[in-house]
């Protein structure tokens, strides 16, 4: 939000999300459209999405593809405004309001909310934890199952737990099982009866369908031991089963009993205002959280019907408004699928079923995920009228892209420097276009270079790791080993709480990256701006020739140990229409030292350098151009990231990619192929001319140390002009 004069307001309150369940992902699209300013608002998840519960029946039985049963949070959080947090919350620092994430510095925050959802892990039963799945959380679970029926193993199928739940998942597995033309039988075991919390009439039907169906039901019994092809229950009786599952109950999370918050039964106890009894700027929702005040059994419908009442009242605690208070109804519908396309229908104890409570249960879970994974449109901030003429041409249609999409275009680039005459000096050795700068001292050699990304993730942390990675990547380019950096960062305007929070988090990554590379920072400066940007210069000593461009020789062959796509993923993650999982996936490769590859092909390669803002087409051609020779790049061989083909393929691109095709001047093929050959790259891998008698074993090499690295050119005698593409 803007003040009348554009400027920014200031961020002065952390709110953090530990969990990506159903309400906090309700949560996200309700800030997208009502944000509070001055509320940096975090969402911390193992992963990248997170399974919708209501659907999993129906993705066993193989009635959705597992794409369809995931919660995009990277598009929410983008939606909302928020950051995204790759990790796990492991512990709760009340006294310092920090959060305890694996992998990474702490978190802080003035108010939490978890969503953490429960487990259904049976530990105390000798061999679950390497021969069963639990059933929660759902993301495990659904995966095992999923590679249990692709690969074609067979054998009897077990399920722990006749609850509602239980038998739901008893039915569909006996139904994906018989529709691929598996013969398994299913067995469910229960500690009591069979569906006893549900209604007579609801039993009595899904009773019904599973003797329809030939499950074996086992009351009054309990695993003692399971393992690999069977399980033993406490009477001493041996069960076959190559496929258990654990879905007995609800059970929380052990951790939470380590946050000293008043927990009922191991899960946090809350008022009507869903605020912790004992810690009023601490929230709890969904399975995880003990409603004091009206108990209810587990379903995620009320942690649906939550979601508002935990948004307003989060937004009221930033406001200074009142809250609201959540009264969960005591009757709602239950919709318990019956394996094949039809369903049970519950409500006042009265049950009905058919094909229609099936279609009736699909049409509310499409509608509700259509809702979360595709969030409206809002729409930009109005362009004033009196704006000069030329503003709305050069804002274009779409957001400009962040890291190496945000650069200046290589011909302004280009132009502004031919204008530009360097003095010569005897302590520089002049090697225009390459990486890093070469500094003569005596017979001593430095090597030094700058870079500075505009951020394009909104994770201090993880931010700093690929910017200082990213300028590292110019000394490792020129065959150096890293000596020192600096640092100069641009922090966005907020409190000085925050200011200290954001520090703490980039410096704690800046240290990991000296402790890497052995390049200790040794200072730096800050200072406040728009947004979050962050610059390193990096100085190397070289022991060897350095790997210049113009070393490059005919012959030689174009070695890329990284995927490109990188810009457009990101791109496309701005605007809301990249997978979640794609862009964890890239985000994370990014952030992943290099070391070791560039050690590698610094002892065979003739030139290196790393593919940037110029896309590898352009990196090539200057390459080439400076050694005087044609390098020919094959578009079919260059790796791609996940998901940024098809990207590619409708159309999207960096807003740098027009700059670079200009740059190049030459034509390409009309492919999604080629046009990623433009695709500007921040962090990414390393191109090396390598003479082709040493390619093999470089590329043996690096296969060893876990680099997909490919050939992906050669270079030949100049044909008229440097680059070639097929």
């Amino acid at each position: 939000m803007l003040m009348d004069n554009s400027i920014p307001l200031p961020l002065v309150r952390d709110v953090v999300l530990i969990g990506g369940g159903h309400a906090h992902a309700l949560l996200l699209r309700r800030w997208g459209m009502r944000r509070v300013a001055g509320a940096r608002l975090t969402l911390i998840n193992p992963a990248a999405t997170a399974p919708y519960t209501g659907m999993l029946p129906g993705f066993v039985a193989g009635h959705y593809d597992r794409d369809a049963l995931e919660i995009d949070l990277v598009r929410l959080a983008r939606f909302a405004g928020a950051r995204m947090v790759f990790g796990r919350v492991t512990k709760i620092d009340r006294a310092n309001k920090q959060l305890v994430v694996t992998d990474r510095p702490p978190i802080s925050y003035d108010i939490a909310s978890l969503d953490v959802g429960i487990s259904s892990n049976m530990p105390e039963i000798a061999g679950f934890s390497q021969n069963a799945i639990a059933a929660k959380p759902l993301g495990p679970f659904a995966a095992r199952w999923q590679a249990f029926v692709e690969k074609g193993e067979k054998g009897p199928v077990c399920v722990i737990g006749g609850g509602v739940a239980g038998v739901e998942l008893a039915l569909a597995m006996h139904h994906r099982l018989k529709s691929v033309g598996k013969d398994c039988p299913v067995t469910i075991i229960e500690a009591n009866e069979v569906l006893s919390g549900t209604s007579k009439a609801t039993a009595r039907k899904l009773r019904d369908a599973m003797s329809s169906t030939g499950i074996e039901i086992i009351e009054g019994a309990t695993p003692s031991e399971i393992h690999a092809d069977h399980m033993t229950l406490n009477d001493g009786t041996t069960i076959p089963s190559v496929f258990t599952v654990g879905a007995a109950g609800a059970r929380p999370f052990p951790w939470l009993e380590e946050t000293g918050l008043q927990l009922s039964n191991g899960y946090v106890s809350v008022d009507a205002t869903l605020r912790s009894v004992n810690d009023p700027s601490i929230y709890a929702v969904g399975d995880c959280a003990d409603l004091t005040h009206a108990p209810r059994p587990k379903a995620g419908v009320f942690a649906v019907r939550a979601a508002p009442v935990l948004t307003a009242n989060i937004q009221a605690d930033l406001t200074g408004t009142a809250r609201k208070t959540f009264q969960p109804q005591t009757h709602y519908l239950k919709l318990i699928s019956l394996g094949r396309k039809s369903a049970v229908a519950d409500k006042y104890g009265q049950a009905a079923s058919g094909d229609w409570a099936w279609r009736l249960k699909d049409v509310i879970d499409r509608r509700f995920m259509d809702r979360l994974n595709h969030p409206p449109k809002m729409p930009p901030p109005a362009v004033p009228n009196s704006a000069a003429k030329g503003v709305l041409d050069t804002l274009g249609d779409k957001p400009m892209c962040g890291g190496c999409g945000s650069k200046v275009g290589a011909s302004v680039l280009d132009d502004a420097l031919a204008t530009f005459k360097s003095e010569d000096h005897p302590d520089i050795l002049q090697s225009t276009g390459d990486d890093a700068a070469i500094i003569n001292f005596g017979k001593q050699q430095q090597v030094i270079s700058t870079d500075h990304i505009r951020a394009f993730w909104d994770d201090p942390y993880l931010m700093t790791r690929i910017a200082a990675l990213h300028a590292m990547g110019d000394i490792w380019a020129m065959g150096a080993r890293p000596q020192a950096m600096l640092a100069q960062i641009t922090l966005p305007r907020m409190s000085e709480d925050l200011q200290a929070r954001s520090l703490r988090e980039i410096l704690t990554a800046t240290q990991e990256i000296a402790q890497e590379t052995g390049a200790p920072l040794i200072g730096g400066h800050t200072t406040q701006g728009a947004e979050l940007t962050l610059g390193f210069t990096v100085t190397g000593t070289l022991s060897d020739t350095a790997k210049t461009f113009d070393r490059a020789q005919i012959g030689d062959q174009l070695i890329l140990t990284r995927p490109i796509g990188s810009g457009t993923l990101m791109a496309a993650e701005m605007a809301g229409t990249a997978s979640g999982d794609d862009i964890e996936n890239v985000v994370r490769q990014m952030a992943t030292s290099q070391a070791s590859s560039a050690e590698v092909l610094a002892a065979t390669a003739h030139a290196m350098t790393d593919v940037t803002g110029f896309g590898l087409a352009g990196h090539v051609q200057r390459m080439a151009a400076a050694a005087g020779v044609t390098a020919e790049i094959n578009s079919t061989a260059v790796p791609h990231f996940p998901g940024s083909l098809a990207l590619s393929e409708a159309g999207v691109a960096s807003t740098l990619a027009p700059s670079n095709r200009a740059s190049l001047g030459i034509s390409l093929p009309d492919t999604a192929a080629a046009n990623l050959l433009l695709d500007p790259q921040t962090a990414g891998g390393f191109l090396a001319a390598v003479p082709s008698d040493k390619s093999d074993e470089t590329m043996e090499h690096l296969r060893e140390i876990g680099i997909e690295a490919a050939i992906v050119g050669h270079l030949k005698d100049w044909s008229g002009q440097p680059l070639e593409v097929l």
